[in-house]
């Protein structure tokens, strides 16, 4: 049984992936727990399977065993487009290459995780709310701009104000900052944390450095499949 309280509840997860001429183990009984406003750092050598843990933590890829609970619920319990919907509204994400769409202006991109979870408000108002996120980090002036015609600081920025859409109790975030310069990146840390403070978030920041990871409340090491 989990506890109600937490945001997320990870238990005994295993994930592996089969190549042709071996398989490859990823996870395996790996735990975490997570109360809101809580923050916690998960670090690890290189291909030790960080971003597959975001994955199967964020209802992108399932396990092979274990479960995941996000406000109670087993998300991997779930129908796809029930799982699709939860993912939208709950779980706010933000990648290393930031994910934006070409096509799309800046608010468009932002605008997203409110149609993929089913907003029945006017795309007026789905826009005004976009802007309001855009604001926030300091891009309302670039809202019409394409992504390409931003800096990577500036896209990362929108990929946060995308993130933060549906007000979700929890954000993950996979390196956020490794495709920018350090000051760069100070400055979309000092936002993602601001945010998550003020809001009371719940975070999972994959990170390489030890100085980031040191902003957290807590610090897991993955290590031969487990959280420690």
């Amino acid at each position: 049984m989990s506890d109600p309280d937490l945001v997320i509840d990870a238990r005994d997860l295993d994930k592996s992936y089969h190549l042709p001429h071996k398989t490859v183990t990823v996870l395996t009984g790996a735990s975490l727990t997570l109360s809101a406003g809580e923050r916690v750092a998960v670090v690890g050598r290189s291909g030790v399977g960080k971003s597959t843990l975001l994955h199967v933590l964020g209802a992108l890829d399932r396990p092979e065993a274990g479960e995941v609970r996000i406000n109670g619920r087993s998300i991997y319990a779930l129908s796809e487009r029930d799982r699709a919907m939860l993912r939208a509204r709950e779980i706010g994400f933000v990648f290393q290459s930031y994910h934006l769409l070409p096509e799309m202006d800046i608010a468009e991109n932002v605008m997203l995780p409110a149609w993929a979870g089913g907003s029945r408000q006017s795309r007026t108002a789905i826009r005004r709310r976009a802007i309001e996120m855009l604001e926030r980090v300091g891009l309302a002036d670039r809202a019409t701009h394409t992504p390409l015609e931003l800096s990577g600081g500036e896209q990362q920025r929108a990929a946060l104000a995308r993130a933060l859409m549906n007000a979700p109790p929890l954000l993950l975030a996979d390196e956020p900052t490794g495709n920018l310069d350090r000051s760069t990146g100070t400055q979309i840390l000092d936002l993602l944390f601001g945010i998550a403070h003020q809001t009371g978030h719940a975070l999972v920041l994959v990170t390489h450095s030890p100085e980031v990871a040191a902003l957290c409340d807590r610090t897991l090491t993955l290590e031969n499949g487990r959280l420690v």
